[in-house]
């Protein structure tokens, strides 16, 4: 099977590709357009271009190895067929009305995988948003606005596509990208356990965030995950709705249990919302793995503090007592008025705020160190102190900022690529920071 054509095609046919905005084939040639090798809109009835370039008949006259269908689903299997005889290995098919649909949609699909097999096609789909991989400039959706997304270092492995959708803006509207999404939708022969080992194997993606209603391959799902080395974060859905869930993706009924033993026994993280899917994968891609559960707290303000140290310690997260020569340190760094026990209060941003980051992080009894801090532009953020903490100690910072966003955004960066992760928000930054304590316990 063409798995490989999938994540590294060396040309991309778009089957019912128009030059008409607001089609289907239109969407998919404004994304397909920015990969950097040929593209080859297909459609015997095009005229003339279409981005700029020139319409063929037949994906025969094609040098494509990675195909998107843009054509009905009765359509499907003619398309497929004659994708497998031109020697295309990889396809995506976005039409629904599958196996999801009732026992017409089963037998078409059936079909379908008959087609694929006979020829080693790997399927992405159908009834898929397709997939992005933008570090290679491959965009092969209809979803307007994807030819647009950053690179990051989490992969979105989602069986619905509008989930996979809602991740991928999310984190390019927060700055950071992914290294790639893929909608697996009804895993016609393209199922989790095909697309987890790639990733593993990708330098580019640090973690792996998994949305989940249901595979029948749950026995190859357990085997990856087991053998994955990159963080694995899942979010599994249609627990309750299984009606609703068969005519979206026709997933099978599963209980959430086998999922969460699996990916937790093996150093992952089961999330509840598409929020903390993308946190926890981005904390644990970022952070080095702590050496204990021991958290120290420091703040520049006591309310957003008392929050995080409540939600930790609801969670049953420690916060040791610091070390007298710590203790030393920061009475000579702090005011009167502030907290100097485990959390450390400041009481305000002051100019001081990274030596006070510094020896709470150097102390020998804390693990993973939880900062809040309020922009100020007089004093911007402790980069200079944060960068030496990061060569100096293979130990987790998780940073909770609040401030503007074009203000933070070159510190934000910054912080990010010495392997700081930020948050916007306290119960955000303290969630990230359980997501580190539960990968370890």
């Amino acid at each position: 099977m063409g798995i490989s054509d999938v994540f590294d095609p060396s040309g991309i046919a778009v089957i019912g590709a128009s030059a008409t905005p607001g089609k289907l084939g239109n969407d998919a040639m404004a994304n397909a357009k920015e990969f950097d090798g040929p593209v080859y809109p297909v459609n015997p009835s095009g005229e003339g271009e279409v981005y700029g370039y020139e319409f063929v008949d037949s994906v025969e006259e094609t040098d494509a190895d990675l195909a998107l269908c843009c054509v009905p689903a009765p359509a499907t299997p003619d398309v497929l067929e004659e994708c497998g005889e031109a020697g295309v290995g990889a396809a995506v098919v976005f039409a629904g009305g599958f196996a999801e649909s009732g026992p017409d949609g089963v037998e078409l699909q059936a079909e379908v995988e008959a087609i694929a097999e006979e020829y080693d096609i790997a399927v992405l789909g159908p009834n898929t948003a397709g997939h992005i991989i933008p570090h290679k400039q491959i965009f092969s959706s209809f979803v307007p606005g994807f030819d647009e997304i950053e690179t990051g270092d989490v992969a979105i492995v989602a069986q619905s596509g509008g989930v996979g959708v809602t991740s991928t803006f999310q984190l390019e509207r927060e700055g950071y990208g992914v290294s790639g999404m893929y909608g697996l939708g009804n895993r016609v022969n393209t199922d989790f356990a095909d697309v987890i080992p790639t990733l593993d194997e990708d330098p580019q993606t640090k973690a792996i965030g998994l949305h989940i209603e249901g595979t029948a391959e749950i026995d190859r799902f357990v085997d990856v995950v087991e053998s994955a080395e990159t963080p694995i974060v899942a979010l599994k859905s249609g627990n309750q709705m299984r009606d609703f869930v068969q005519a979206h993706t026709a997933a099978p009924t599963q209980e959430y249990g086998r999922y969460e033993e699996v990916i937790t026994d093996n150093g992952g993280v089961m999330a509840d919302s598409v929020t903390e899917l993308l946190d926890a994968s981005r904390v644990l891609g970022k952070s080095p793995v702590p050496d204990g559960p021991n958290v120290g707290i420091v703040t520049a303000q006591a309310g957003p503090g008392i929050m995080m140290a409540d939600y930790l310690a609801d969670r049953g997260v420690e916060f040791p007592d610091l070390t007298s020569e710590t203790q030393e340190r920061l009475d000579d760094l702090l005011l009167g008025f502030t907290y100097d026990e485990n959390p450390v209060d400041t009481g305000r941003p002051m100019p001081e705020f990274g030596e006070v980051i510094d020896a709470v992080a150097r102390d020998e009894n804390i693990d993973i160190v939880l900062v809040y801090e309020i922009f100020e532009h007089s004093l911007g953020y402790p980069v200079e102190e944060l960068e030496q903490l990061a060569n100096d100690l293979d130990k987790p910072i998780v940073f909770t900022v609040a401030g503007p966003y074009d203000a933070l955004e070159p510190d934000r960066k910054r912080m990010e690529e010495l392997g700081i992760p930020t948050f916007d928000a306290p119960e955000r930054g303290a969630y990230a920071t359980s997501v580190l304590v539960d990968s370890i316990r």
